[in-house]
C-alpha cells in the first residue's frame, strides 16, 4: 500500500456538480469519495486496507486519502471510534431544506457534516500538529426535537487525545449544535458540549471548533490546542470595524448612542455608563432610517439589535416566549391601548374602575384586527377561551390575599425590607440629614427632618418588635420657575381628616420615586446593563476551555438579548420606561447620574451592600460574618443564605483548578479578562481605586461571588416580585402626575382635594394608559420560562465530567433544597413579622426554585428576562 497522508479539508464540494456519495463498508463506517478530476488526479489508487478499503487519490507527491476515518498511519493499530452528534431542530433551520430519512437524494446531495478529529498534542517528534482525521457523518434517528447523526473513525496509536472536534455544516443553513460524544475509548468517552450554532458551509463563515469538556488554564493547554485555543477568541474580537449581521459571533463594545430621538450618548465623561455589545449600524447622517433620530452622530435604530449569534434565545426553546410574548405586548398591545384609550392623560374615575381591570376587563376589538392571539393565552386569564375581546389582568397575590393591603403604613414600610425593592433602605448615620446636590441649583441642602422631630414621634413607642414604622416624609421640589424651593415634612398624623389625607399623598409621591429607582437602578443598572460587560469581556478573552469561562456560562445566558431588546423598547426614547416612570425623558440620565455617582463593584456583593447601606455590620461570630441592624429583614435574611452557597461552590470550583496565588496571578487569560472588564466594559470608572486585583484565590472567589450573585440571588429579588407588587398600581405607582395638594395650589386644586380627595389621588396616580402598559409589562417580566434552569438546577456536562467538581455542585444543589426549607420555615414562623401575619404575604422572591410563570419565587442562573 503506498504510504497515505490525512489532511484536514478532506471533502470540499466547491461546485454544485461535485456531489459526494457514501460507499458502505460494513459495521457503521462509510467513506466518502467525489468524483475523479483527469486535470487534478493523475491516477486513482484503491486502498488495500482488508479492514476498511478505501480510495486515495494521487497527484504528484501530493497524496490525499478518504478512508472514512480510519487511520492510515498504522492501520493494524487502528481504534475505531463512533462518533454521535446531537442537533436540536429549530425553526427556519437546515430542516426546511432537509429530508431527514438515511440514503435519500437529500444525503447523496451532501446535507450532513464533516467532523474532523483534532489531537490534543503536537508530535513530539517534529514539533508539529499531528494529522487529523476526518469522517461524513451520517444521519441515524430523530428523537424528539433532536436529530442524531454518526460517524465513524479510525485513529491510530500515536494519535494520541481527542482535544478537539472541527465541523464542517454542509447543509444549506445553519443548525444548532446540541453536543459530540465520542465512543470507543479504552478510558471511556469523550463528551464535547457544543450549544450553539454551525454556520452552513455556504455563508462563507469559518468552520466551528468545539473543544472537549475538560478545562484547562492557559498554561497546562496541551500543545496541539494552544493555538486554537488563540485562534479562536481572535475571531470572537473581531476587528471592530464594520457592521454586525445576524449569524456573527463578534464581541465588542460601544457607548449607549442607539437610544433614539436625540437623547444623550450614555458613555463618557459626561454621561458615564456601562458599555453595551457594539452593533457597527451607521451613523443616523449615513442613514436613510433617521427618522427616529435628529443627532447625526446617534447610530442609526432598525428592526433587529444585534447580539452575537451563541446570545440569542434559541428558536425552538420554549423559553424563548418571554422575549417573544413581550415583544407582542409592546408592538400590539400598547398601540391597542392607546386607541381605545384615546386620552393618554385620562386616569381612573374611581377606585371601582381599577378594580374592574381584574373584575371585568377592558374591551379590546376583536382578534382579526390585532395581533394579541401571539400572547393573550399566556398573559390574560381566560382570555382565550371565554372572550375575544376583553383584556383582564389576573389579581396580584398580594392584593388577593388583602384588597387593602396598599393602604396601610405597616405595609408601606414592610416593603422596604421584603418587597420589590428592599435594597435601597439606608441607616441614618448622622444628624442633620444633608443632601448633596450642589445648593445653587437645587437649593439648601439640610433636611427638614430633625433629631427632634424623630424623637417626638417614636415616643410612647417601647418597642417594635423588629419591624418598621413609617415616622416621616420630606418632600422638595428645587427652584422652578421663578419661585425658591420649596420643601415640607409630612407625618403619620391621625388627628385630622386633612393630615391624613396629605400623608397618604406623600407616600404615593414616595413610592412612585421607589418605583423609578427600582426600576432604573436597582433592576436595570445594577444587574442587566452592568451585567453586560462581563460577558463581553469573558467571550473575547476567556477560552471556552477555561475554567472561570465555564463556570460563568450559565449565569451569562441570554442576557445580551433580553437587554438588547430593552434597547429597542423598554429603555429606548418613547418607550415603555420613558412614558411610565416618574422621570421621563431623563430616565437614563438619570440612570448615568446614580451609576457615576454611587455605583461600586466592591459593594455589590450582598454582605458588602448590606455594610454599606448600615443594614449590617462586620461580625465573625455571626452565621454569615455580618449581624444585621434589622434582624428580620427577608430580602437579608434569605439572600445570606444564597449568598453563602454559591460563595462555597465557587470556593470548591476555584480551589480545583488553582492550587495557589501564583497560578492566579500568572493566568493570562484571567488576567485579561478582569482588566478589559475595568478598562473597557466600565471605562469611565476604571480610575476609581476600589476595584479589587485578582491575585489570590480568595479575590478570585469574591470576585466570581458577587458577580454571581448580582445575576442571580439579587436580580430575583428585584425581578420576579414586579407583578405581585405593582400589578395592582396604586400600591407601585410609577409616577405622581400632580404634585402635593400643598405645593402652592390653586384655588381649584385646594377645593377639589377638599371634597374629592379620592378623586384627586387618583388623579395623582399614573393614567389609565400608563397603568394598564406598566402592568402587561410587569406581568411578562415576572414570568418564568417552562424550561427555566434555576440556581444549583440542571449541572453544565463540563462540570459533571470532572468527578470533584461534580462532587462541589452535588453539594451545591443539595444545598438549595436546604434553602428552600428553611425559608419556608421562616414565612411559617408568626414571630416574623415581615414576612407572615393575617393577610402578608409571604416572602418567597428567594426560593431557589419555581413551577413556570409568574409564581413570585425562583432564583434563575442568569438574567434571562
Amino acid at each position: 500500500m503506498q504510504s497515505l497522508h490525512q489532511s484536514t479539508g478532506l471533502f470540499n464540494p466547491s461546485t454544485a456538480t461535485e456531489k459526494p456519495f457514501l460507499n458502505g463498508t460494513g459495521a457503521g463506517i462509510a467513506s466518502l469519495a467525489t468524483r475523479p478530476s483527469p486535470t487534478k488526479f493523475s491516477k486513482v489508487v484503491k486502498g488495500t486496507n482488508p479492514v476498511n478499503p478505501g480510495r486515495v487519490r494521487q497527484s504528484g507527491a501530493a497524496v490525499k486519502a478518504i478512508l472514512g476515518g480510519l487511520a492510515a498511519l498504522n492501520p493494524l493499530a487502528a481504534v475505531k471510534v463512533k462518533a454521535v452528534v446531537t442537533v436540536k431542530q429549530t425553526v427556519g433551520g437546515f430542516l426546511a431544506d432537509t429530508v431527514l430519512v438515511p440514503n435519500t437524494v437529500a444525503d447523496l446531495l451532501g446535507t450532513s457534516m464533516i467532523l474532523e478529529l483534532i489531537p490534543a498534542e503536537l508530535d513530539p517528534k517534529t514539533g508539529k500538529p499531528k494529522p487529523t482525521v476526518s469522517s461524513l457523518a451520517s444521519f441515524a434517528g430523530i428523537n424528539g426535537t433532536e436529530i442524531k447523526y454518526q460517524a465513524s473513525f479510525g485513529l491510530s496509536a500515536d494519535f494520541g487525545t481527542v482535544g478537539a472536534v472541527r465541523i464542517d455544516n454542509l447543509h444549506i443553513r445553519e443548525m444548532f449544535l446540541k453536543d459530540i460524544v465520542l465512543e470507543g475509548f479504552a478510558t471511556g468517552s469523550v463528551n464535547i458540549e457544543c450549544e450553539s450554532w454551525v454556520p452552513a458551509k455556504i455563508s462563507g463563515k469559518p468552520k466551528r471548533v468545539f473543544f472537549t469538556t475538560k478545562s484547562y488554564l492557559p498554561s497546562d493547554t496541551p500543545t496541539g490546542l494552544k493555538k486554537l485555543r488563540t485562534d479562536e477568541l481572535v475571531v470572537l474580537r473581531g476587528s471592530g470595524q464594520g457592521e454586525r449581521k445576524k449569524g456573527d459571533r463578534i464581541y465588542d463594545y460601544d457607548v449607549y448612542n442607539d437610544l433614539g430621538n436625540a437623547r444623550p450618548v450614555l458613555g463618557g465623561k459626561e454621561n458615564p455608563y456601562p458599555r453595551r455589545c457594539r452593533t457597527g449600524r451607521p451613523r443616523s447622517s449615513k442613514s436613510n432610517m433617521n427618522y427616529y433620530l435628529t443627532d447625526p452622530e446617534d447610530e442609526t435604530r432598525a428592526l433587529y439589535f444585534y447580539v452575537p449569534r451563541d446570545e440569542e434565545f434559541s428558536e425552538i426553546k420554549t423559553a424563548q416566549f418571554g422575549v417573544k410574548t413581550l415583544y407582542s405586548a409592546l408592538h400590539a398591545l400598547v398601540p391597542t391601548l392607546e386607541t381605545i384609550l384615546i386620552d393618554p392623560k385620562l386616569g381612573f374615575p374611581h377606585f371601582t374602575a381599577v378594580n374592574n381591570l381584574f373584575d371585568q376587563g377592558l374591551n379590546l376589538p376583536p382578534y382579526s384586527q390585532t395581533n394579541l392571539v401571539s400572547f393573550l393565552p399566556t398573559l390574560i386569564r381566560n382570555s382565550a377561551e371565554a372572550s375575544n375581546d376583553v383584556l383582564q389582568f389576573e389579581v396580584p397575590p398580594t392584593m388577593d390575599r388583602n384588597s387593602f393591603f396598599w393602604f396601610t403604613d405597616e405595609e408601606f414600610a414592610r416593603q422596604t425590607l421584603a418587597g420589590v425593592n428592599p435594597c435601597t433602605i439606608q441607616l441614618i448615620k448622622e444628624w442633620p440629614i444633608m443632601g448633596t446636590l450642589d445648593p445653587a441649583v437645587y437649593g439648601p441642602q439640610e433636611s427638614g427632618i430633625t433629631k427632634e422631630l424623630i424623637e417626638k414621634e417614636i415616643r410612647g413607642y417601647t418597642t417594635l418588635e423588629g419591624t418598621l414604622r413609617p415616622l416621616a416624609i420630606e418632600l422638595t421640589r428645587p427652584p422652578l420657575d421663578g419661585k425658591p424651593q420649596w420643601k415640607k415634612v409630612y407625618v403619620p398624623n391621625y388627628s385630622s381628616a386633612t393630615d391624613v389625607w396629605l400623608w397618604r399623598f406623600a407616600k404615593a409621591h414616595v413610592l412612585s420615586h421607589d418605583s423609578a429607582y427600582h426600576q432604573l437602578i436597582s433592576h436595570w443598572l445594577r444587574t442587566h446593563c452592568c451585567t453586560e460587560p462581563y460577558i463581553i469581556a469573558a467571550k473575547r478573552q476567556l477560552s471556552a476551555m477555561h475554567p472561570v469561562h465555564r463556570l460563568l456560562l450559565p449565569h451569562f445566558r441570554y442576557t445580551m438579548e433580553i437587554n438588547a431588546l430593552a434597547r429597542q423598547a423598554l429603555i429606548n426614547a418613547g418607550g415603555v420606561i420613558e412614558s411610565t416612570f416618574a422621570p421621563l425623558k431623563y430616565c437614563m440620565q438619570a440612570s448615568s447620574a446614580i451609576y457615576g455617582q454611587s455605583w461600586r463593584f466592591d459593594k455589590e456583593g450582598l454582605p458588602h451592600d448590606l455594610i454599606n447601606r448600615g443594614l449590617a455590620v462586620e461580625d465573625p461570630s455571626a452565621p454569615h460574618g455580618v449581624k444585621l441592624t434589622i434582624e428580620d429583614y427577608p430580602y437579608a435574611n434569605d439572600g445570606l443564605l444564597i449568598w453563602d452557597s454559591i460563595k462555597t461552590w465557587v470556593t470548591d470550583y476555584v480551589n480545583q483548578y488553582y492550587p495557589d496565588s501564583q497560578s492566579v496571578s500568572s493566568d493570562a487569560e484571567l488576567q485579561a479578562w478582569w482588566s478589559e472588564v475595568r478598562n473597557q466594559g466600565h471605562e469611565d470608572k476604571k480610575d476609581e481605586p476600589w476595584w479589587p486585583t485578582i491575585s489570590t484565590q480568595q479575590d478570585l472567589v469574591e470576585v466570581c461571588t458577587t458577580i454571581i450573585w448580582v445575576v442571580s440571588g439579587h436580580h430575583a429579588a428585584v425581578n420576579f416580585g414586579q407583578y405581585a407588587f405593582g400589578g395592582y398600581f396604586p400600591n407601585q405607582p410609577t409616577t405622581a402626575r400632580v404634585k402635593m395638594p400643598d405645593e402652592d395650589p390653586t384655588e381649584d386644586e385646594w377645593k377639589l382635594f377638599i371634597e374629592k380627595p379620592e378623586q384627586a389621588l387618583l388623579a395623582t396616580l399614573p393614567s389609565q394608559i400608563q397603568a394598564t402598559t406598566v402592568m402587561t409589562v410587569l406581568d411578562v417580566l415576572s414570568a418564568h420560562a417552562p424550561d427555566e434552569e434555576y440556581l444549583g438546577g440542571p449541572i453544565e456536562p463540563a462540570w459533571r465530567d470532572d468527578p470533584n467538581v461534580k462532587a462541589a455542585f452535588e453539594k451545591f444543589n443539595g444545598r438549595q433544597k436546604e434553602i428552600e426549607g428553611e425559608i419556608d420555615a421562616r414565612n411559617a414562623d408568626s414571630s416574623r413579622k415581615n414576612r407572615s401575619g393575617a393577610g402578608v404575604y409571604p416572602y418567597e422572591l428567594l426560593k431557589p426554585f419555581s413551577e413556570s410563570g409568574v409564581t413570585g419565587k425562583g432564583v434563575p442562573y442568569s438574567i434571562s428576562i
